[in-house]
């Protein structure tokens, strides 16, 4: 099933194109952005995009492109990955460093959590961040989750063990206006 294009302020969330791949080496092979993420290797190469845009033809999840609508460029990416049975996803972002400070993820998160209710019909959306990572525990907070705890050591990520912080949105609260 083809994926929607969601559209903000400033923001237009696409379907991944091969097109994007020089870009996402590019953006998503800085240290910082694998530092910070659970599932992106570093080094991030040609061979990774590829096999990346190649997983989303077989795949259930809502992955986008954010591209910055003003000169049509790709900045991040952001995505939820469901579990039917349950009728929740996990909410996962990325915004690449020369666009951080910018109120990109916290503008392609409403969106994201918008379509998820609305039109994934989800009870519930999650995310979790890195403990070292607050600025996107600032994002969730923005889009109306709420801080559920902390599953201390849960992940082993370049050596060390790391905290990680856990996030909810029910669609009730959403609805209530929790965004």
């Amino acid at each position: 099933m083809p994926r929607p294009i969601l559209e903000t302020a400033r923001l237009i969330l696409r379907p991944y194109a091969a097109d994007d791949i020089p870009d996402l080496v590019s953006l998503i092979g800085a240290r910082e952005i694998a530092a910070t993420t659970l599932r992106i290797p570093h080094p991030y190469t040609k061979d990774d995009a590829r096999d990346f845009l190649a997983s989303l033809a077989h795949s259930d999840q809502s992955n986008f492109a954010i591209v910055v609508r003003k000169d049509n460029h790709l900045c991040g990416g952001i995505g939820l990955r469901p579990d039917a049975p349950h009728h929740h996803a996990e909410l996962g972002y990325w915004i690449g460093v020369p666009y951080w400070g910018h109120g990109y993820a916290t503008e392609a998160g409403r969106s994201l959590v918008q379509y998820g209710f609305e039109r994934l019909n989800l009870h519930r959306i999650f995310a979790m961040h890195f403990q070292e990572n607050p600025a996107s525990g600032r994002v969730l907070q923005k889009i109306g989750m709420r801080h559920e705890g902390c599953q201390r050591g849960h992940i082993y990520k370049w050596g060390q063990i790391v905290d990680l912080e856990m996030y909810g949105l029910l669609r009730s609260e959403w609805k209530a206006g929790g965004s």
